[in-house]
C-alpha cells in the first residue's frame, strides 16, 4: 500500500488513523476466518482470507484491503473483539 495514501486514511466511524496489520495480527485474523463464524459489522460472514488489512489506532476494528484498495465501509469492518487470540 502506498505510504502517502496510508498517511491520510482514517477510520470512517471513529476518525482514528489506520495502520497496516502486522504479520501476527494478519495470521490471527486469517486463523479466525478459517475457523469459521467471523462476521463483519453488518453481520455478513467473512469467509475469504485477507492478504492485507488496516487496523485502527486503538486496535478495535480491521478493514480489509482488496487489490491495493482499502474497503473503508463501516458495515464491512471486523471487530478484533471477535478474534479470540488477536494480539493486543
Amino acid at each position: 500500500m502506498d505510504r502517502k495514501l496510508l498517511d491520510i486514511l482514517c477510520c470512517p466511524a471513529t476518525k482514528q488513523p489506520l495502520a497496516l496489520l502486522n504479520k501476527a495480527e494478519l495470521r490471527a485474523l486469517n486463523d479466525a476466518i478459517a475457523a469459521g463464524g467471523l462476521k463483519r459489522a453488518d453481520g455478513s460472514a467473512q469467509s475469504e482470507a485477507i492478504k492485507e488489512g488496516l487496523i485502527t489506532r486503538d486496535h478495535q476494528t480491521i478493514y480489509r484491503v482488496e487489490d491495493g484498495i482499502p474497503v473503508l465501509l463501516t458495515d464491512e469492518g471486523i471487530a478484533t473483539a471477535l478474534i479470540a487470540d488477536f494480539p493486543r
